[in-house]
């Protein structure tokens, strides 16, 4: 599976690729993991592709052939959309991040994102995260959230998605990390 993370600095993408790289290692399978960071400490985009299977000799994920964008921001996954591979899957937070171009005014934050994402030929999944992640407890959770969204879609037992939730976050959040999963995991 090629998953393309895309998100905005300090949204907890890095965090989530490192929880399904060791979801992946936990079903045996290979596991290449590329982070791009960028501007990420000023917000800007940070990109990391996870690949998980048999035989994976590069960390990279082609233009057309991720089968899931997990998009932690609206203008995100338009961004990357060219990555998703056809009939792939974009699970996408609705919460609106405005880049610095449109908080200064040079440029307007782009219309009808959800419209024109609907009429391509892909599995669109959209995810109120921000508002689960504050219904768990902490925005912090928000890639918990999106997490569970991407495990609705899998056949990767729960159990197993715990187990990697909980290796990878702070012992001192490992329980409102559980609960925002598991919210993303209804919200499908």
């Amino acid at each position: 599976m090629n998953i393309l993370i895309s998100a905005v600095g300090g949204q907890g993408a890095l965090l989530a690729s490192k929880i399904l790289g060791t979801l992946g290692q936990k079903k045996d399978l290979e596991v290449k993991i590329s982070e791009v960071h960028g501007m990420s400490q000023r917000g800007g985009s940070v990109i990391t592709h996870v690949r998980i299977g048999k035989n994976i000799y590069s960390p990279v994920i082609e233009k057309g052939s991720a089968d899931v964008i997990l998009a932690f921001e609206w203008l995100e996954g338009v961004r990357y959309i060219d990555w998703l591979k056809s009939d792939g899957s974009l699970i996408v937070s609705t919460q609106r991040i405005d880049p610095m171009p449109v908080v200064t005014n040079s440029v307007p934050y782009p219309e009808h994102l959800e419209e024109r994402l609907k009429k391509l030929p892909i599995n669109l999944y959209t995810v109120n995260a921000l508002a689960y992640a504050q219904k768990a407890g902490s925005i912090k959770t928000v890639n918990a959230v999106l997490l569970g969204a991407l495990a609705a879609i899998t056949d990767t037992e729960k159990e197993i998605w715990f187990e990697a939730i909980r290796e990878n976050v702070p012992s001192h959040s490992i329980e409102i990390n559980l609960k925002a999963f598991e919210m993303g995991l209804m919200s499908k």
